[in-house]
This record gives structure tokens, sequence and C-alpha cells, in this order.
């Protein structure tokens, strides 16, 4: 892959550097036929590496993962079998206190013990207990160091992939009609905001589609698309429901909660 390639795709210098790392080592993979993975990936990087790498695969741990890891794996391999074993694990972390924790004090404490960000992928956290993902070469270290979370006791403990409990976030269902599938258009009709604030906000480079920043007002949209605007939220386009009487476009959303 070459740099100006990645160049074109990234938007910043940061985001340059991340591609030139995860394309360089998923190339050498698919060169030599071995398998390879990389850090946690957001769905912004994950949905930037699929324009440079189409046919990379992602998993997080989950079917409902947000943040993934990319991998190539050969075809004498199995994804099952590389999972088994491989470069992700999951830990549940308990407490005693019910809702004693929120998100960022899981992540805090994490953070708290000197691992990187993208060394850690989705956190579930339940009322007694937290599943949270992480790089397998972790984990003998965070078990023996994840204690405490603020003034909370933690008892860690590695669990099997497909026992983490992920619950699927949470969206409001709303019917909106619009006088067309243009990216403005809809963002404006499901968050009601003006039209002018949409599209300067959408010119600013604060929207996107399936996780990818969108600079052009008139996009035209299609059903399953997710859409966000910073500030605002983020939906998900459920259905397109035929046009009204006086014409118009009738669609049911989900706003993510």
């Amino acid at each position: 892959m070459e740099r100006r390639q990645i160049e074109a795709v990234a938007q910043t210098q940061e985001e340059t550097m991340l591609l030139l790392r995860v394309c360089d080592k998923l190339e050498r993979a698919m060169q030599r036929e071995m398998p390879a993975s990389t850090a946690f990936l957001s769905p912004h990087e994950q949905a930037l590496v699929m324009q440079l790498l189409p046919n990379c695969r992602f998993f997080g741990g989950t079917r409902l993962a947000e943040r993934k890891i990319a991998f190539y794996l050969p075809e004498y391999l199995t994804q099952e079998d590389f999972f088994s074993d491989g470069p992700i694990c999951c830990i549940r972390a308990s407490f005693y206190e019910e809702n004693s924790l929120s998100h960022r004090d899981i992540l805090g404490a994490l953070m708290g013990t000197g691992i990187r960000r993208d060394a850690v992928g989705d956190i579930c956290l339940h009322e007694k207990f937290c599943d949270f993902f992480v790089l397998s070469e972790l984990q003998r270290y965070l078990l023996d160091n994840l204690t405490s979370a603020g003034r909370h006791h933690l008892k860690p403990e590695q669990i099997p992939l497909d026992a983490a409990v992920k619950l699927p976030q949470k969206m409001k269902e709303i019917r909106i009609t619009v006088s067309s599938l243009r990216l403005d258009g809809v963002i404006s009709a499901a968050f009601h905001l003006s039209r002018s604030h949409t599209v300067d906000a959408i010119r600013a480079g604060k929207a996107e589609r399936n996780s990818l920043i969108c600079l052009k007002p008139d996009r035209i949209v299609e059903e399953n698309d997710e859409l966000s605007l910073r500030g605002c939220g983020k939906l998900k386009i459920l259905s397109m429901n035929g046009e009204t009487r006086k014409g118009r476009i009738a669609l049911t959303v989900g706003i993510y909660l």
C-alpha cells in the first residue's frame, strides 16, 4: 500500500500513521500466508481500513461489538480456531455494590494500569460486573493488577468470549418525513434542527455516514445507514415506508440513547 493512497483516505496525521501500521502488518501477512491481527480499532478507524483493504475482516469478541481488531487468516485456518486461543480475551470484573461503577470508572481503572487505549475493546457494564475485551497479551497482567476502580474493589477473572454479556444499544424509534433522501434533510428532521444549521455542521466535518466523515450535505442515504452529527447524537435508518399523500418520503429511524 503506497503512502499516497493512505493519505488520500486519512483525515489527520494520526490516522495516516495508524493506517500505515495496520496496512503494512496485514499486507505482509497476506503475502506470507500467515495469520495476523491489529490492536482494537474504533468504528471510524475500521471504516478507513475497509476503504484500503476491502477484504479485511474484523472481530471484537461478540457479534454486537463496536471496537474490533482487524485480522487476516490464511485459508487453512478458521476464525473459530484462531479466536479460541487467539489475539483477544474477555475479562469479567465483579464488584459488590450494585450500579456503583460507570463505564468511565472502568476505563479509567484500565488506563490507570498503564495499558494503551487501543489494547481495550468494548466495555459491557452490568449491575454487579463488567465484561471487557482486551488483547490477550495483557490477560495475566490485568488479572494481577486490576484490583480496584475508584474506591470499589474488583475481582477480575477470564471468561470465554462467548460467555460475555453484551446488551444491544437502546434506541428510540421515530417516524419522520423528508422531501428527499439527502443527508442534511434526514439529519435535520431526526434531530429537529434547521436545514441551514445542519448544512453548516456537515460542511464543518461534524457529520458521519457509516462511521466516515461526510462533507456533502446532498449525499443520498440508504436503508440501514448510520448517521451521526457531533453534539446531537447518532441514528440508524430502519426502514423506508414509501411516500405520503403529499409526496414526501416516510422513514422510520432509530435514535441511539
